[in-house]
């Protein structure tokens, strides 16, 4: 999570949204490779293994982000006892896979923008019209194609990789690209996103856990420790814990 990778995202970022935006119809020239006009579907939509695939995906991702979830809930539970993980992964995993697979996509854009998915427009024997990245105005009105919630969920796979040692940390952040790239395959080979929805959902999960990252760990003026998070996760734990332990007839201090 360094410089050198945002600028990197920046700049894919304006190369694709400029060129998808000025050629739109790319988009759907991608979205053809997938498709079969003699049976007007796409085809692995209906395979077994691939849609096993992309399950597992999900619940890979998931299950890297559970740790997290038990240790903070653990924490405000029982705060007289230590963190099952460091204060400062647990909040840093769990608050960017919120953001990026929870409120900045099914929360917000697939619930605001109107793009049709590339199985319901009329290229691929579907009802609606197709509309480019950048045009909220289509004819879906929920559950929408812009972008893609399983990409930003596989490509936060960024997150814990950015976490492992440095000696690894490269070839975790290969394997991380990896798995946000066949998982966004998979999406756009069913018919379920173009190509802009699942790019936007990488770079978008890429600069939550960069930002994340650096107001965390890297800024001077923000950088929390361990300790600080755990203190403040007791203190927002103690009440409820008191009141339990009352409840019980016992007294805490």
């Amino acid at each position: 999570m360094n410089r050198t990778g945002l600028f990197i995202a920046l700049g894919l970022s304006l190369v694709i949204g400029l060129l998808f935006g000025i050629f739109p119809e790319l988009d759907l020239k991608l979205a053809a490779l997938f498709y079969d006009s003699t049976s007007t579907s796409f085809p692995l939509k209906q395979n077994g293994l691939a849609s096993f695939a992309r399950d597992g995906a999900m619940w890979i991702a998931w299950a890297l982000a559970l740790p997290s979830l038990i240790a903070i809930v653990a924490k405000l539970l029982r705060p007289d006892r230590p963190m099952l993980i460091p204060g400062r992964a647990a909040v840093f995993l769990l608050v960017t896979i919120l953001l990026s697979a929870v409120i900045l996509t099914n929360l917000t854009f697939k619930s605001y923008w109107g793009r049709p998915r590339p199985v319901v427009v009329t290229e691929f024997n579907g009802p609606w019209q197709f509309v480019p990245w950048w045009d909220p105005r289509g004819e879906c009105g929920r559950n929408c194609s812009f972008f893609s919630g399983e990409g930003a969920t596989a490509f936060w796979t960024y997150a814990p990789a950015a976490l492992t040692p440095p000696a690894w940390r490269p070839l975790a952040y290969v394997a991380a690209t990896l798995f946000g790239v066949a998982t966004s395959g998979l999406r756009m080979a069913f018919g379920g996103h173009f190509f802009t929805d699942v790019a936007a959902a990488g770079l978008v999960s890429f600069f939550v856990i960069w930002l994340a990252y650096a107001w965390i760990y890297r800024w001077p003026s923000t950088r929390l420790t361990d300790a600080q998070v755990e203190a403040a996760l007791a203190r927002w734990g103690w009440p409820g814990y008191r009141l339990w332990q009352r409840w019980r007839g016992r007294e805490v201090g």
